[in-house]
């Protein structure tokens, strides 16, 4: 993380607040022009040379607004970067924010690991508990790891909460060891 991207992403994250901007439709728009922007060698040699006249530049990047059908906002905020030199850091400002847009919205991302699959239900009702946990909403993602025997880890942040199978006998076999 630079401190760069986070100064561009809060930035961008009050225009969005200040214009009562759809957080989610920019961030796709900004998702989007990235998507461009990586995927064509020439638009980067384009961009990013300093030989070819802003004006040009910017009507490149309203062609791409265009079809993307960016809001002015997120247009205006790509030319800033663009200005800036920054375009190479995109990536990373799209991903702190994100980050900061979550913040914002009361909204945590949450690591569930199960041992087996979980139901819709089983979900949900985890999903309830967890957002108890972090306080707010979540974003859950999961995974699986038979390991675990049974129970789920939940990671909100750098917290984790372990209340698998496999953590309960490692803490009983502790408990027994240290009562010799």
């Amino acid at each position: 993380m630079s401190v760069i991207a986070l100064r561009y992403a809060h930035a961008f994250a009050s225009v969005v607040a200040s214009q009562k901007l759809d957080a989610e439709a920019a961030q796709q728009q900004l998702r989007d022009f990235r998507e461009t922007y990586r995927g064509s060698r020439e638009l980067r040699e384009v961009m990013e040379d300093p030989a070819i006249p802003r004006e040009q530049k910017l009507k490149v990047l309203d062609a791409i607004a265009g079809r993307i059908g960016m809001v002015p906002q997120v247009r205006n905020f790509i030319a800033v970067i663009m200005d800036h030199d920054r375009l190479g850091d995109l990536g990373e400002i799209l991903d702190e924010y994100h980050a900061v847009a979550d913040e914002d919205a009361g909204l945590s991302e949450a690591e569930i690991v199960s041992a087996h699959a979980l139901s819709e239900e089983d979900r949900a009702s985890l999903e309830t508990q967890v957002a108890k946990l972090a306080g707010g909403r979540i974003r859950a993602t999961y995974r699986e790891d038979p390991s675990l025997l049974g129970g789920a880890v939940v990671k909100i942040g750098s917290t984790v909460y372990d209340g698998s199978i496999r953590a309960q006998l490692e803490r009983l076999k502790q408990s027994l060891v240290s009562a010799q």
